[in-house]
């Protein structure tokens, strides 16, 4: 199993905006900014959310919203606001706003397969 990284843009309502390296983390749900990003941005909770990490611990975080930036496209997106330590994850929900999938075979983002009702 491979690590995929994206490099993007986070913007904030301001205009600020911060270059981000992102890990593509296909079982995360929601994307994650550390700490120094979203403060940069001026970004501050809309509500907490407590989620469970993959050694079944529970964490608490703020969930807020920004747009981001990436070379296959670029939307607005729920954002958890991560910790100091804690690495830029690029998670499922950012994934479908944008359309896209991780392929793993060969660890590229590739536009999603729409299907209609």
């Amino acid at each position: 199993m491979g690590v995929t990284y994206v490099d993007g843009v986070a913007r904030g309502a301001e205009g600020q905006e911060r270059a981000v390296r992102f890990l593509v983390d296909s079982g995360a749900k929601y994307t994650l900014l550390p700490k120094s990003v979203w403060e940069s941005l001026g970004l501050r909770p809309r509500r907490e959310l407590t989620f469970v990490l993959a050694d079944g611990a529970t964490v608490e975080r703020g969930v807020s919203e920004c747009y981001l930036i990436l070379p296959q496209g670029q939307s607005h997106s729920p954002v958890i606001l991560g910790e100091e330590d804690d690495a830029a994850l690029l998670g499922v929900v950012t994934l479908e706003i944008l359309g896209l999938v991780l392929n793993p075979f060969n660890r590229t983002l590739q536009p999603m397969r729409m299907t209609h009702a």
